[in-house]
């Protein structure tokens, strides 16, 4: 439940500061007219994101054991690959953000009704099919038959729109540079799980061979049935009997990309300040960090 909580509350902040900044920009620049339109495209792309996991839901029922295994683990395997590019894309390109969706909008004003509700869906659209498809595989790799998981990532979302109005309101201020960091890489950890998983899927539709070569079996000290197997199981997908392929999956993955994400440079060493909404320039229109220093001017 944890884990899904976690990717609902990542997810759902990243579209929440982006519809907060759009609607922000229009505001501050006496553009309320426009604001129709963003919700429109905002709405389409939840209710194609909603559309989205249902179709994976109760799409797969449908297939024969094998076929789910396969579609469950060359899903699971595509969505770690797009939260990973999410977090590395996040830590490298929030610093920026604003002035990107800035210029977005501008030109969308520029266009039309149809651009502004292009501009909404396809910002919020890529977070919204990318929760979608994350959190369907991390229930599938979880095995949960109970609406804890769905529970757990309604939560999350539920807190990011929270606080996404309150950033908004301008009635809360945290460092978001490191509220993406660390989460981030709790997320690295979870997709780690679901990657293994997914392998685990594939040895299990006869895509890949040594599903009976064990690297170890711990059920005996952490039962899979116990509070504590349940625990791990919903937070890290963890599992007390893994095949080899799967722990060194695990490993290829976990040490190297949290390595690379955790690496004290540029976004990760704090450099990268995210602005929340409220941010304004200053009379002049250049903001304190942009205006060159003493020494620049001499």
């Amino acid at each position: 439940m944890f884990s899904n909580y976690l990717i609902g509350l990542r997810e759902g902040l990243e579209a929440s500061l982006v519809v907060c900044i759009l609607i922000a920009y229009l505001v501050k620049t006496g553009r309320r007219d426009a604001l129709k339109p963003i919700w429109l495209g905002v709405g389409t792309a939840v209710v194609i994101a909603l559309g989205f996991g249902c179709a994976l839901e109760f799409g797969s029922q449908e297939l024969t054991f094998e076929a789910q295994e396969a579609l469950g683990g060359s899903l699971s395997i595509i969505s770690v690959g797009l939260v990973t590019w999410m977090v590395f894309w996040m830590r490298r390109t929030a610093r920026h953000l604003k002035a990107e969706l800035h210029g977005k909008l501008d030109a969308a004003l520029a266009l039309g009704t149809g651009a502004l509700v292009a501009t909404a869906f396809l910002a919020v659209g890529r977070e919204g099919l990318e929760t979608a498809l994350f959190i369907w595989t991390s229930v599938h790799a979880a095995g949960d038959g109970t609406p804890r998981p769905l529970v757990g990532a309604a939560l999350g979302l539920a807190t990011a729109v929270l606080l996404g109005w309150l950033f908004y309101r301008g009635a809360l201020r945290i460092n978001l540079a490191k509220f993406f960091t660390w989460t981030g890489g709790m997320l690295v950890v979870v997709a780690a799980g679901v990657l293994a998983y997914g392998f685990h899927d594939l040895q299990e539709a006869d895509w890949l061979p040594g599903l009976t070569d064990q690297a170890f079996d711990i059920t005996g000290a952490i039962p899979p049935d116990s509070w504590y197997g349940t625990l791990l199981k919903g937070v890290f997908n963890f599992q007390a009997d893994p095949t080899v392929l799967q722990v060194t999956v695990w490993l290829l993955y976990l040490v190297p990309t949290l390595a690379l994400f955790l690496a004290p440079v540029g976004f990760a060493s704090g450099k990268g300040k995210v602005k929340t909404p409220d941010d304004a320039p200053d009379d002049q229109g250049a903001r304190p960090e942009d205006r060159p220093s003493r020494t620049q001017q001499a």
